[in-house]
């Protein structure tokens, strides 16, 4: 098996991927690299590979609506606007975002209010180059694309994620934890790239994450969400233990 995770930015300099080869029981990290763009994302998908993208795949069914109405100065089906927390939460938060939450104990970053909405501007393209070559793009993690969130795996998994992102010593120490708990994974020559880089970091914490989720272990929509997922996308969160991942 082999899964790709990509750490999506606005540009290119600031997009990572990282591929892992799995097989016999372990891991190998194969690739590792900063400035991807997109035509390089598609590419290394090839025959069969998994694919975890860091990026929201959709926007909040209710921001859709209100944007809509607005553009043409109808009401909005949430009525009359109001400005207050309460009646805009569904305009910054979609429904994974909720789950998200409920899961971990804090908001993720929201596509409709955040810069983090450029990315999924880029990310919008991304899906639509990716169905043109034949990969199955289902937002709610039907097929082997899934919406992966980094941190909130490896909160998940015990990790402690303490200013990683922003201090490259945080992330050596992650990362001499992550490989005493999983001395199936080999890092190769790889490491370096991933100290120095925090995009660098996520991209692999996200082919580990896409990991969990090929194999069926990630909290899937319900029953109630499926049709929502489909359009606003669904973050794939880990189950299980990290330590577990190398076990088919």
């Amino acid at each position: 098996m082999r899964t790709i995770g990509v750490d999506l930015a606005a540009g290119v300099p600031g997009t990572a991927l990282a591929e892992i080869v799995w097989s016999g029981g372990g891991a190998r990290l194969a690739r590792l690299e900063v400035g991807v763009d997109d035509a390089a994302i598609v590419a290394s998908v090839g025959v069969g590979a998994w694919l975890g993208l860091d990026c929201p795949l959709g926007w909040p069914d209710a921001f859709v609506d209100f944007v809509r109405a607005h553009h043409v100065g109808a009401e909005p089906e949430l009525g009359p606007v109001d400005g207050g927390a309460d009646w805009r939460r569904g305009l910054v938060y979609r429904r994974t975002d909720v789950v998200v939450r409920e899961r971990i104990g804090r908001w993720p970053l929201s596509v409709s209010t955040d810069r983090l909405g450029v990315t999924a501007l880029r990310g919008a393209g991304l899906l639509r180059r990716l169905a043109a070559t034949g990969f199955p793009v289902d937002r709610a993690g039907d097929g082997r694309l899934f919406e992966v969130y980094p941190g909130g795996a490896l909160r998940i998994w015990g990790f402690d994620t303490r200013r990683y992102r922003v201090d490259a010593t945080r992330r050596a120490d992650l990362l001499a934890v992550l490989r005493q708990r999983a001395p199936w994974f080999n890092v190769g020559p790889h490491a370096s790239v991933a100290v120095a880089s925090a995009d660098a970091f996520d991209a692999m914490i996200a082919a580990l994450s896409t990991r969990a989720a090929a194999l069926g272990r990630f909290s899937r929509p319900g029953a109630d969400d499926v049709e929502v997922a489909r359009r606003e996308g669904w973050v794939a969160l880990p189950e299980g233990e990290f330590e577990e991942l190398a076990r088919p």
